[in-house]
């Protein structure tokens, strides 16, 4: 069953076009991740949904009943806003049950429920303090458990972690979605951030320049991008401009770059002119010194020659940057750095990747 379904919804603002004919469906206990960058209209789509923008055309329907008439507080719609919006005159257990009380949950009723919230965000204890003398990652699980205290049918998420620190980022987006699979909320997450979309959400929707550019799973979204936008948006990425020359040998196509490299492909030439823009990401690249020996060209194989110019750790990878002839730089990622040799600038190496693993759009 879908609890939320958007229906060429158009949100303009003069000339402005900041929504245009989205179409939105999420089922009952799912995660949604709508992801874009700034302006792109995933925000307006959060709104819209809460009842704080009204669309120009279009509908929005929450369990079946088209909401359009509503305003937000008859929506039964859970809000975390990205500055938390807690009320600072407010102790932690006043904010949790704000929304009960304006909901109209029976007084008796209303210290459990928030005894059970905090217990579910891990802030018992916590319910005498005010804001202003909790940490961010404290104000945001208050937040949350407000959020979630009525029991609403939707729970809508606007950039959650992006007012964190790194490292807090990351332990409370664990955490955020194991309490949201807990119990069982429907979401939807508005972010930036690449890792936060395809981390939290059972699917993604890519938003540019206000419609919808791509959905599907994390894996299918990273894998098989729908145009060059969502692979340069969605991962790290090396590029070619490049025209097709022929078929190498079966299902293979043969490209030509700007600069005379040849790149091979698996993917059908679907382009009439036969120029193309060649992606592959740099965790495809494998690296390899040139005292290694000959390796075999084999057809489904890219074998390239550079010289290394930058080394940079990342935690357990390393981030390397090598210079291709006629002035193509190539990005790669070396995965287990403790297993395999170091290369260092000015080293020349060898760089090697499948033919599968190159993405071609068109030009």
């Amino acid at each position: 069953m879908n609890v939320l379904e958007l229906k060429d919804v158009t949100k303009k603002y003069g000339e402005f076009v900041a929504v245009e004919g989205v179409c939105l469906e999420i089922e009952e206990g799912k995660i949604l991740s709508l992801l874009g960058p700034s302006g792109c209209g995933k925000s307006t789509t959060l709104r819209m949904i809460a009842g704080f923008t009204t669309p120009n055309s279009g509908t929005v329907a929450i369990a079946g009943e088209n909401v359009d008439h509503l305003k937000p507080y008859e929506r039964n719609v859970g809000l975390l806003f990205q500055d938390y919006a807690l009320f600072p005159h407010m102790t932690v257990e006043q904010n949790v049950a704000y929304g009960l009380r304006y909901r109209g949950t029976p007084k008796p009723m209303i210290p459990s429920r928030v005894q059970q919230m905090l217990s579910l965000v891990r802030m018992l204890g916590m319910e005498a303090r005010y804001p202003s003398q909790l940490s961010g990652g404290q104000q945001q699980r208050v937040a949350l458990a407000r959020a979630l205290a009525t029991d609403p049918q939707i729970v809508l998420l606007d950039e959650p972690l992006s007012a964190l620190d790194a490292k807090l980022r990351l332990e409370l987006r664990i955490e955020l979605k194991e309490i949201l699979r807990s119990v069982g909320a429907t979401t939807i997450v508005v972010t930036h951030d690449q890792e936060e979309a395809l981390s939290l959400g059972d699917e993604v929707v890519v938003m540019h320049a206000g419609k919808v550019i791509q959905r599907g799973s994390p894996i299918e979204i990273y894998k098989a991008p729908a145009d060059k936008f969502v692979a340069e948006f969605v991962g790290r990425s090396n590029w070619f401009c490049a025209t097709r020359r022929g078929r190498s040998s079966g299902d293979l196509s043969s490209y030509i770059t700007s600069n005379g490299i040849e790149i091979r492909t698996r993917s059908a030439p679907t382009d009439r002119r036969g120029s193309a823009d060649l992606c592959i990401r740099p965790e495809h690249i494998e690296l390899m010194d040139v005292t290694q020996g000959v390796v075999s060209d084999e057809p489904d194989q890219n074998l390239l020659e550079g010289v290394v110019v930058d080394v940079a750790p990342l935690g357990a990878d390393v981030h390397v940057v090598v210079d291709l002839p006629g002035e193509t730089r190539l990005q790669v990622i070396r995965k287990n750095v403790g297993r395999i040799p170091t290369v260092v600038p000015g080293q020349p190496v060898r760089l090697c990747f499948a033919a599968s693993d190159v993405l071609v759009f068109p030009t």
